[in-house]
């Protein structure tokens, strides 16, 4: 990543969602680092996170889910690589705390950052005019309250820079300063008896980045955020005092209107409906405004599959499948991950298998992240 025509490669993959392809139809946003999971324990389980226990990081996947936690502090540690095959300097960071306040409520905040490193511009010559450091970072702020003894909700409030301006003459990129809202739910069941084993059922949604549209080019055209809808769903298999399995399935479908198909010569919508909508009319449109109909919607629908093996709260074992369409970025890959607790921290692992022709920027790339959980335990089992 040295030069002025890389960099402008970089931006292409980012605000395509990392979706390096020919595709007829393909949906865009900015900043699209805010759908990156962080942490290691949901990259063993292919990126779900709006289903599954609470941990340190759920701020990412559904707030709402701070208020089932056990302990009083939770801290989360999160590093990610990014792109390790082409350089050493791209990279995600997190960091996560939440706090109980009783037995009812939780609040939680957390910070990310995305690098892609130091970039040396150069001119037709080759001369070196200057370095750029472009990166992406967002601030959380989350409550969540139960609202029965099963049911929570929750809300968080986030700050979105996004800083690829160049400073050259003439740069016409402009760094990004926007406010985004999540709307979230998570329910988690009594522990049922089901004959040889008992069980607990927990589900949830998360309605992420509600947030306006963004100028990324001085005079162009508004980009959305990556608004997403996250459903998910489990069951925990308790077959004893120290062997649980639990079986998860995600599905996620970005609230950003299709690109319509348009007439190349006249400028006219041949397919498909007009994009150039605000963000709250982009959000109900996003379900009916594919131009190839009812078949392009659910090519829009990612879904995922997991599953998690916890021995004695101590050990787990992890992996999971995640599918996106061929027609809407191919990103299908196998994950697998492993955790440890030591006493009042947990170290988690993961790794990615990729299995789509489309390069994917963890292939090959282990991912580790270090938790706390401190103070007084809260009994909600």
């Amino acid at each position: 990543m040295k030069n002025l025509s890389f960099f402008t490669l970089i931006l292409i993959l980012i605000h395509t969602n990392i979706h390096a392809q020919d595709e007829p139809n393909p949906i865009t946003t900015a900043a699209p680092f805010l759908m990156i999971a962080p942490d290691a324990r949901a990259g063993g389980l292919a990126d779900m996170g709006g289903a599954t226990s609470p941990d340190a990081n759920s701020l990412h996947y559904n707030a709402a889910k701070y208020a089932f936690t056990r302990s009083q502090y939770n801290i989360g540690l999160n590093y990610t690589p990014w792109m390790r095959n082409l350089t050493n300097d791209v990279f995600l960071g997190n960091l996560a705390f939440s706090q109980r306040i009783n037995e009812r409520s939780a609040w939680a905040t957390s910070l990310t950052y995305f690098s892609l490193g130091s970039i040396d511009l150069t001119d037709d010559s080759g001369q070196i005019i200057g370095t750029e450091n472009p990166n992406e970072f967002s601030v959380d702020g989350a409550y969540a309250l139960k609202l029965s003894e099963n049911f929570s909700m929750g809300v968080a409030l986030r700050y979105i820079h996004s800083d690829y301006t160049l400073h050259i003459e003439n740069s016409e990129l402009k760094t990004v300063n926007t406010f985004a809202v999540d709307i979230n739910g998570y329910y988690q069941s009594d522990e049922l008896n089901y004959g040889n084993f008992n069980g607990k059922w927990h589900g949830g949604f998360n309605i992420s980045n509600i947030g306006p549209t963004v100028e990324l080019v001085d005079g162009g055209d508004k980009s959305f955020i990556p608004t997403n809808l996250k459903l998910g769903g489990g069951f925990d298999f308790i077959l004893d005092d120290v062997n649980t399995i639990t079986a998860i399935v995600e599905m996620n479908k970005l609230l950003v209107p299709t690109p319509p198909i348009i007439d190349k010569e006249t400028g006219e919508i041949i397919a498909g409906k007009d994009n150039n909508v605000g963000f709250m009319q982009g959000m109900f449109q996003s379900f009916y405004d594919a131009p190839d109909g009812f078949s392009e919607e659910l090519n829009e629908v990612i879904w995922s599959l997991g599953a998690e093996y916890v021995y004695n709260n101590t050990f787990s074992v992890r992996t999971g499948y995640f599918h996106e369409s061929e027609m809407k970025g191919a990103r299908q890959f196998f994950t697998m991950g492993a955790g440890f607790r030591f006493k009042s921290s947990t170290l988690d692992i993961s790794y990615l298998i990729n299995t789509s022709d489309v390069t994917n920027p963890l292939e090959s790339t282990l991912r580790f992240s270090l938790s706390f959980n401190l103070g007084e335990l809260y009994e909600y089992f």
